[in-house]
């Protein structure tokens, strides 16, 4: 079925145009109550085999950080001369600069290319250049192969998020991307733990610990990103070609979903006028900061955490890597949580300031307690709230953007300024203000304030357009009877 029969059609069935959202009247209810069961029935195909890889592949980003913040406690530092000065928070930085200088392109290129091109590729190169990384001496090579990686990552979030933002209606959007960051989750919480057995084969084959889980990590992504090719789906217009997918019929209902939610199933020709135009949104600046403020905390954490827990509470190489896993277990049970409620009661704006406010109570656990009982419970919660904000402000964002380029455009702009909070957050944690780390627990708390005066902005700008536009005044987001959810 082409697009333009898609796109054309999709009122013909019995779905709803995205500026009435009405339903054919000579439907019957047994017709209406058919066509919701046939959609329940394609969603859950949908969940089964989208959010699954997608989960997976997110979860390569947090693994590099998972396997080099493990390897910050063995020798790695010291065999690659990466404990001299700031060379090991520089090696962190590169990744970073290189990921967020190919963000635009890269994700532009997942709408040309495809996904069953794109994501294969890429993450066959993330695993070659992690296995690559077992064999490297010294710390210049370590830069090389950071900026390589960056380069090879540079795609996967932002793609990942237009891929999945154009699957679902935006009152579904939440949970799924907290079915992606669960998934992203347990594979790290259980990569910190397979590092702990990684580093017990120290010696072995002549390999150090660290080499180890460099080696058996990224071939684990290599065999992923074939496996990839297979098991990724294409955007829904042309789902009926992914492997053992969807039929035409089923392709053109899924389609339909999204034609009756805001109309952009189909995407305009691209043109370079076509994508640049969307930055003069001002609004894709807001959701950048947020995300900005929101990964100064995460990269601290995920990088850091086993640094914090060795040098700030006292605890050993092993019970650091061991210890920094249960944190992120815990973190799937309130981003499920948090995001059903989000879409149930299709809010945005409240439950991003519920969970920056258990964040910031987080880091006053973790930076002013003196039990480290109570210091270490405080890295729960924090991780906790930054992930669930990491699902409620994806939401957040597509929910309330219109245009398959602006949805790319937009992808594109937050993971960049993700990156470069993670530049800022790769700063932050400072070995000499160990056990306390002031600087981190102030600039972490300082910057989810941050965060509730930009939703709030926003949540009374949508409000007033929403106004306007029930009044007839005002069409939002070139889509007619489109609103804001905030």
């Amino acid at each position: 079925m082409s697009v333009k029969s898609i796109a054309s059609n999709h009122a013909s069935d019995g779905t709803a145009s995205p500026s009435t959202g009405l339903t054919s009247n000579s439907q019957s209810s047994e017709q209406v109550e058919e066509r919701l069961s046939e959609e329940k029935r394609i969603r859950l195909k949908v969940d089964l085999r989208l959010c699954t890889i997608a989960g997976l592949l997110c979860s390569l980003n947090l693994l590099d950080s998972g396997i080099i913040s493990s390897a910050s406690v063995t020798s790695m530092l010291h065999d690659l001369g990466l404990d001299q000065g700031n060379r090991y928070s520089v090696s962190i930085l590169i990744f970073t600069v290189a990921s967020v200088c190919f963000q635009l392109p890269a994700t532009l290129a997942v709408r040309i290319l495809g996904p069953r091109i794109f994501f294969p590729l890429i993450t066959f190169s993330f695993g070659l250049i992690t296995l690559c990384t077992a064999f490297i001496h010294t710390w210049k090579e370590m830069i090389l192969m950071r900026v390589l990686l960056g380069i090879a990552m540079s795609g996967i979030y932002p793609g990942l998020a237009l891929l999945i933002s154009s699957w679902y209606p935006r009152e579904e959007l939440q949970l799924r991307f907290a079915f992606l960051q669960s998934g992203q989750l347990i594979v790290l919480a259980t990569g910190g733990i397979v590092n702990y057995g990684l580093n017990h084969l120290h010696g072995n084959g002549e390999l150090k610990g660290w080499q180890w889980m460099f080696l058996v990590q990224g071939l684990v992504a290599c065999v992923i990103g074939i496996a990839t090719y297979w098991w990724i789906v294409d955007f829904p217009e042309h789902s009926n070609k992914s492997f053992c997918f969807l039929t035409k019929e089923e392709a053109h209902i899924a389609a339909s979903r999204i034609q009756r939610d805001r109309g952009d199933v189909v995407p305009a020709p691209f043109t370079w006028k076509e994508v640049l135009r969307h930055f003069l949104d001002p609004k894709i600046y807001g959701f950048a900061a947020s995300f900005f403020l929101l990964n100064l905390v995460s990269t601290a954490l995920s990088y850091f955490l086993p640094i914090i827990l060795q040098s700030g509470m006292g605890f050993s190489t092993n019970k650091s890597i061991l210890l920094s896993a249960p944190p992120y277990y815990y973190a799937v049970i309130p981003v499920l949580l948090s995001s059903f409620v989000g879409d149930k009661y299709r809010l945005r704006g409240p439950v991003i300031v519920f969970n920056s406010l258990c964040l910031i109570a987080g880091f006053i656990m973790l930076g002013f307690a003196n039990q480290v009982t109570v210091r270490y419970v405080g890295t729960y919660l924090a991780t906790g709230a930054y992930v669930s904000n990491w699902a409620a402000l994806n939401s957040y964002q597509a929910s309330n953007i219109t245009g398959q380029w602006k949805r790319a455009v937009t992808a594109a702009a937050i993971t960049a300024c993700n990156g470069l909070g993670g530049v800022a957050g790769s700063f932050i944690v400072r070995q000499e203000e160990a056990p306390r780390y002031v600087t981190a627990i102030w600039v972490s708390i300082s910057s989810h304030i941050f965060i509730i005066c930009i939703v709030a902005a926003f949540s009374m700008f949508f409000y007033i357009a929403n106004a306007k536009q029930t009044r007839g005044r005002k069409i939002i987001e070139e889509t007619e009877g489109f609103r804001y959810t905030y």
